[in-house]
Parts: C-alpha cells; structure tokens; sequence
C-alpha cells in the first residue's frame, strides 16, 4: 500500500496516491512536484506535510477524478472555461482537449439562426462610424468580403459561412473575454459561432480570437501575426500558408488542421 499524498488545494483538503497522480499524465505540475519535491516549484507545504496549491479547490475534484479514471463530468459551459483554465495551471494536455472537444459538441448543438441581423450595405454603413461593435450580432452567411473591418469587435456574434475573403481584420475581436470572470455562471453570451467562416486571405494581424470555436474555418493565406488565438478550437482548419509569426496558441486546439 502506497502511503497517501496530501494535498491542500485552495484550503480544500484532498487524499490521493502518486500513481494516481502521475499515471495518467506523467508531464503534469502535480507529477513533476511528487519527483522534484514541492519546494523545488515554489509550492509550500502545511504543518500536517500537505502539499498547497493557490487554486480552485472546488475545481480540483473535477481534476483528480480525470486523473482517477480519465471521467470529464457534464458541466455548464461557463464551468468548462473555468475548468479549462485549471487545467492548464495543472499542465494536463489529456484534460484540455476532453474540455475542448466538450465545448465544441456544446456549439455544436446551437439552434443557428437561418437569416442575418444586417446586409452587407448595413455592414458597409455601420463600419463608416468611429468605433464598430458587432457583439451579439448574427452576421450569419454575410458576404463581408474585402471590406475594411479593422478593430471591429465581433464577440459574441454568430458568423458561421460568413465570407470575410481578403478583408482587413487588423485588431478585430472574435473571443470573448467575460469568460474568464469566475462571477459568470451562465451562460448568457453564449451565442458566439464561429464555425467554417472563409477568411481566407484576411488579414488578421493582432486579431483577439481567444477561445473562439473557427472549427473548419478556411484560414490559408491569411495574416495571423501576434494574434491571440489561446485556447481557440480550431480542429479540422485550413492552415496552408497561413502567417502565424508572434500568434500565441497555447491551450489551441489544432487536432486535424491542414497545414
């Protein structure tokens, strides 16, 4: 009998074993703390000899029960972002991407509107004004094609099939940042789809497509220089020449993309 490993995570107590702990995922921050130590990575222990993680401790069952039996429960969607997020801290590529795949079928099951809020010469007068907000907005199907879209903000919007072919999207946001806010439990903005959008030759340099769902989107040719594409799902993308110099894509999930 293995002796237990104790662990304080966020003032939550937890007993486990080293191979629960290192079996499934031999790369993991609590794999390599049982083989270097805790104090070898800056992770204090209490009086009682546990070791103290700074983190969701509620989160963390979710955690040790994937290390347990390889199980991901059925959560809200908000819950999975957040879930997300402690899985990466943990180091846990198996876990990200049964989140992610969670939070695909998750779009997937959308009711997709079949007609657009606006037309293209809605688009086309609205983008004359100083600051362009698209949030919430089903841009659905629009031909927006070679059309100046820079710094335009499309979160929460739904552009599946949206044609956005040689237009400019420097510094557009496509994620949506309320996701990291641990006060947002429902899953209110929701509406965000991005899925087989053509933006193919787009400029997209500096772009803000954090944990946007582009799955099977047509990207080849484009411009994604220092975009921001963390824990974008972007399974089954068109990547074929595709400048990436600068793009940040930890947590991205890449699995059958064509490159």
């Amino acid at each position: 009998m293995q002796p237990p490993v104790l662990l304080n995570i966020g003032g939550s107590r937890y007993e486990t074993t080293a191979d629960t702990l290192t079996q499934r995922d031999p790369g993991s921050l609590l794999a390599a703390v049982l083989s270097g130590g805790a104090g070898a990575h800056g992770l204090p222990t209490t009086e009682d000899g546990a070791v103290f993680v700074d983190r969701d401790g509620e989160l963390f069952r979710h955690v040790l029960n994937w290390l347990r039996d390889g199980a991901v429960p059925a959560l809200a969607d908000a819950e999975y972002r957040q879930l997300l997020q402690e899985a990466e801290y943990y180091r846990l590529p198996g876990l990200i991407d049964c989140i992610n795949e969670r939070i695909g079928d998750w779009d997937d099951k959308l009711e997709r509107t079949s007609e657009a809020e606006l037309t293209r010469k809605d688009v086309i007068k609205c983008i004359q004004a100083d600051k362009v907000r698209f949030r919430g907005v089903n841009l659905s199907g629009l031909d927006l094609s070679k059309l100046d879209l820079s710094e335009v903000d499309f979160s929460c919007g739904c552009i599946e099939e949206t044609k956005f072919s040689l237009a400019n999207l420097h510094k557009a946001k496509f994620g949506e940042q309320i996701f990291k806010s641990l006060l947002w439990t429902e899953p209110t903005f929701k509406v965000q789809t991005y899925k087989s959008a053509d933006l193919t030759g787009a400029n997209l340099t500096g772009a803000n497509l954090e944990g946007a769902n582009l799955k099977g989107a047509k990207l080849s040719g484009s411009n994604l220089q220092g975009a921001n594409l963390q824990r974008a799902y972007l399974r089954e993308v068109d990547l074929r020449e595709t400048q990436l110099t600068g793009a940040k894509l930890g947590g991205a999930n890449l699995l059958g993309a064509i490159r």
